[in-house]
């Protein structure tokens, strides 16, 4: 998988052996599992162990610095944050996603540990599902391979 505007990525034993933490929003399942899996998907075939991803699912994206902390707290090397803020009639969207933005950056930047944003901020629920497509360059997958890529550069510093 190549997103758009990537190089391509080969993996090496720094990201290969490295331990994920798969964060997961219980809002919005039937966009989140999807991106969950291709996630979890992109992990493995790029030669990551399944017992080296550990999978956490979350009430909500507002809850997902706290539960990104906690993963780092433990022995995880890089969170994959997942979770989709489809907007409403308030300005609740703007809370929560904001919310979440804010607290993940301060937990990767705390930790000196990657967490990546894997939330969909979109206005509509078929802007949602068309970014977590498999078929159009599934988001999850995306920022699986955006996380081993970072852990690779870093261990390069």
């Amino acid at each position: 998988m190549t997103p758009k505007g990537k190089k391509e990525f080969k993996a090496s034993s720094s990201s290969i052996n490295a331990k994920y933490g798969l964060l997961s929003t219980q809002w919005n399942k039937f966009v989140v599992d999807v991106m969950l899996e291709s996630a979890e998907k992109e992990l493995t075939s790029q030669g990551v162990k399944p017992n080296n991803i550990v999978k956490i699912e979350v009430p909500g994206a507002y809850e997902l610095p706290l539960a990104a902390k906690r993963m780092l707290e433990n022995d995880i090397d890089a969170v994959i944050a997942l979770g989709a803020v489809i907007k409403g009639e308030t300005p609740h969207f703007d809370f929560v996603s904001s919310s979440c933005a804010n607290g993940l950056t301060r937990v990767s930047l705390d930790a000196n540990k990657p967490v990546l944003f894997g939330v969909l901020t979109t206005e509509t629920e078929e802007q949602a599902i068309q970014r977590a497509d498999p078929n159009e360059g599934n988001k999850g997958a995306e920022v699986a391979q955006s996380a081993m890529e970072l852990l690779e550069q870093l261990a390069s510093l």
